[in-house]
């Protein structure tokens, strides 16, 4: 699972707007401002948190850490 600051970093780390997330992964603009706001792994669907992830790692965005231990990106340049 991804937190609501590792979705935030990964974002900005693209340069990406929450629209184009939106638009991205399926997700309405209401709800990743809602996860992005969650301190945590936020209280969404699973399929919410996975579309957001996989777009976000499909664009080159590494999740490390654990919700509970050190949660961060790395940006893959391969």
């Amino acid at each position: 699972m991804v937190t609501g600051i590792q979705i935030r970093s990964a974002r900005a780390a693209l340069n990406w707007s929450i629209e184009q997330l939106a638009v991205a992964s399926a997700v309405s603009v209401r709800t990743i401002k809602r996860m992005e706001a969650t301190v945590g792994v936020p209280s969404s669907t699973k399929a919410n948190l996975n579309a957001i992830k996989n777009v976000l790692e499909a664009a080159g965005i590494e999740f490390i850490g654990t919700p509970d231990d050190r949660p961060g990106i790395r940006i893959n340049t391969k």
